[in-house]
C-alpha cells in the first residue's frame, strides 16, 4: 500500500468585486454652494463658546455666590428673613418717582442758594424765611433719630446692607413708634437717590401740599404690606431650600416608599 495522502480540500470560489460606485451626484445649484468650514490649526476661527463653568472667578464673586447659597440652605431666622420680602415692582417704581422729586441739593447747588440769599440781604432785600427746603434725609444716624421723635412720615430701607447688622433693628424700631415703612431693592438705588454711592435707608419728614393725595395713598399701600404685616413676618423663617440633585434624590425616595406601600396593600 502506498503513503497515506491528505484528502484534497475544495476552496471556496471569491465572489466577484462589485462594480465600482458610480458619481450619482446631482447638480448643485450655483447660489447656493456648499463651503464646508475647516477648524484645524490655522484655518477657519472656532465659533464662540459659553465658558463660564470654565472660567476661574475672582475670590469675592465666589464668595458672594457662596452666600448666596449658603442663605438658600441654611434656616434664616425671621429677622434676616423680614429683608427677602421686599415691595413689589409697581409699587416701588412710584415710590422712586415720587422720591425722585424731593432728591437733595448737590453741594454746588446748596452753594448757588446761600450766595443768592447772601446776596439779597446785601442789596437790603428782605431776608427769606428761614425754613429748609424739604429733602429726603438720608444716614442712618440721622433716620434713626427722626424716627425715635417721631418726626418721619415714611422709611425706605434698602434689601442688602452688609453687614445686615446695621438695618435689623429697624423695622422693629419702626413699629414701636408707629412710623410706616419699607424694604426696597436696593443699596445702590437708595444711593443715587442721595447722590452716593449706596445708603442704607432713607426717610421723608414732610410733602408739599399737592404732593399730599399721592403721598397718602403711597403710604397706606406701604403700610399695609409692611407695618400692618409685621407680626406675621416676625414669626416666617427662610432657607431650607435644598438643590436640584438633592431634591431629586428626595423625590426618588418618597416614590420608592409609595410604590412599596402600594404593594404592601395591594
Amino acid at each position: 500500500p502506498g503513503p497515506r495522502t491528505m484528502p484534497k480540500t475544495v476552496k471556496a470560489k471569491k465572489p466577484a468585486a462589485s462594480a465600482p460606485y458610480k458619481n450619482s451626484k446631482k447638480p448643485q445649484n450655483p447660489l447656493f454652494v456648499r463651503a464646508p468650514k475647516n477648524f484645524g490649526i490655522g484655518n477657519n476661527v472656532l465659533p464662540q463658546r459659553d465658558l463660564t463653568r470654565f472660567v476661574k472667578w475672582p475670590k469675592y464673586v465666589r464668595l458672594q455666590r457662596q452666600r448666596r447659597v449658603l442663605l438658600q440652605r441654611l434656616k434664616v431666622p425671621p429677622t434676616v428673613n423680614q429683608f427677602n420680602n421686599t415691595l413689589d415692582k409697581n409699587t416701588a417704581t412710584e415710590l422712586f418717582k415720587f422720591l425722585n422729586k424731593y432728591r437733595p441739593e448737590t453741594a454746588t447747588e446748596k452753594r448757588d442758594r446761600l450766595r443768592q440769599e447772601a446776596e439779597k440781604r446785601a442789596a437790603g432785600a428782605a431776608a427769606t424765611s428761614g425754613k429748609k427746603p424739604l429733602f429726603v434725609k438720608s444716614g442712618i444716624n440721622h433716620v434713626t433719630q427722626l424716627i425715635e421723635n417721631k418726626k418721619a412720615s415714611l422709611v425706605v430701607i434698602a434689601h442688602d446692607v452688609d453687614p445686615i447688622e446695621l438695618v435689623v433693628w429697624l423695622p422693629a424700631l419702626c413699629r414701636k413708634c408707629d412710623v410706616p415703612y419699607c424694604i426696597v431693592k436696593g443699596k445702590a438705588r437708595l444711593g443715587k437717590l442721595v447722590h452716593q454711592k449706596t445708603a442704607t435707608a432713607v426717610a421723608l419728614v414732610d410733602v408739599r401740599p399737592e404732593d399730599k393725595g399721592a403721598f397718602g395713598k403711597l403710604v397706606d399701600s406701604i403700610r399695609s404690606n409692611f407695618l400692618d404685616r409685621y407680626e406675621e413676618l416676625r414669626k416666617r423663617w427662610g432657607g431650607g431650600i435644598m438643590g436640584i440633585k438633592a431634591r431629586h434624590v428626595t423625590d426618588k425616595k418618597a416614590k420608592a416608599v409609595a410604590a412599596e406601600e402600594r404593594k404592601r396593600m395591594g
